[in-house]
């Protein structure tokens, strides 16, 4: 009985944090005045497609999907309008060498179905690709050099 007990509270607990973290679509006309304004300035040149908030470590974030030059720009924005990271979707072949390889390895045979570049505070902080094997998706990280890092982006 103390099994399946233990057993029904972790998996409560692992499915309110996925709750948690999940995002939740919403209007434009329901963002913060400052998030309006980065919002404004990082689309220029983009078509908006939809918005989102995700609180993450107890803060809300709004969150930005866009397509520029037919390839996807994703924004994470801070409630005082910090833009706090740029998602954004990059062709494998016009990755660094060390990277393409790094990304290979990780896969492990499984399919590259995707990759972005990830950015914060301006600076490239990692590259990161969604694999797929039969039905079983997965994402995989590395830095801007190839190399493990440290935690995840």
């Amino acid at each position: 009985m103390k099994k399946i007990y233990f057993a029904q509270i972790i998996t409560l607990t692992a499915f309110s944090l996925t709750t948690l973290a999940q995002d939740k679509k919403i209007d434009r006309s329901t963002l913060p005045a400052a998030v309006e304004k980065t919002v404004r300035a990082q689309t220029q040149g983009a078509t908006v497609k939809g918005f989102a908030t995700e609180v993450e470590h107890g803060k809300k974030t709004y969150e930005v999907q866009t397509v520029v030059n037919g390839h996807t720009r994703d924004l994470s924005i801070a409630g005082d309008g910090t833009l706090l990271e740029i998602e954004e979707e990059v062709a494998f072949d016009t990755l660094p060498t060390e990277v393409k390889a790094a990304l290979t390895a990780k896969a492990a045979g499984a399919k590259i179905v995707k990759i972005e570049s990830l950015t914060k505070k301006d600076k490239l902080v990692a590259y990161e690709a969604a694999t797929l094997r039969g039905t079983s998706r997965r994402e995989i990280q590395v830095r801007p050099d190839g190399k493990k890092l440290v935690h995840a982006e």
